[in-house]
């Protein structure tokens, strides 16, 4: 989108995402403005909008309303999550639970950080140092590493804490 540098997803990928159709996505905008907040939803601006349509080279005949003649809205990360919250499909409350989970591991992930300071016991330190690891894997495997058949090694080195994974996956069937 133009010079902004801002990832976005266009409402009618949105609703091909989530599984409903675009004016359930417009509705739910509509219905809940103080849930997109500035930062959650773009406007397009003309010149946006014209190197978009350009981008549409061939149009397809498939019915009605299959290329709108208004604005698409623009949803950034932060706007498909609270979308994702208000519409009522299954794979919006699989995304909104995705969202609940990593968020509490992200939590406990902060705490265990916020108190390895204060350990002065070594065992302990470690103990809690490998529950961070495992917790930050976990976040990982469940939104960021879709792989398979590979290895792959991350080292996350913070001031009071330095970890070192190496993830093995065998090759899904």
């Amino acid at each position: 989108m133009g010079d902004r540098e801002e990832l976005v997803l266009l409402d009618r990928d949105v609703a091909d995402l989530y599984g409903v159709e675009v004016k359930r996505i417009n509705e739910a905008v509509r219905r809940n403005p103080d849930k997109f907040p500035s930062g959650y939803l773009l406007s397009l601006d003309n010149e946006e909008l014209s190197s978009l349509r350009s981008q549409i080279a061939t149009l397809e005949t498939i019915g009605k309303g299959q290329y709108t003649k208004y604005t698409p809205k623009a949803f950034t990360e932060k706007g498909l999550y609270m979308l994702a919250t208000i519409l009522k499909s299954p794979t919006a409350t699989k995304t909104t639970l995705a969202i609940v989970e990593t968020f509490a591991k992200i939590r406990e992930f902060a705490r265990i950080v916020s108190v390895l300071p204060d350990i002065k016991e070594e065992p302990k330190a470690n103990a809690l140092m490998q529950k961070g690891g495992d917790i930050f894997m976990d976040i990982l495997e469940d939104n960021i590493l879709e792989i398979s058949g590979d290895e792959i090694s991350f080292e996350l080195d913070l001031k009071i804490m330095k970890l070192k994974r190496v993830i093995k996956r065998e090759k899904k069937k």
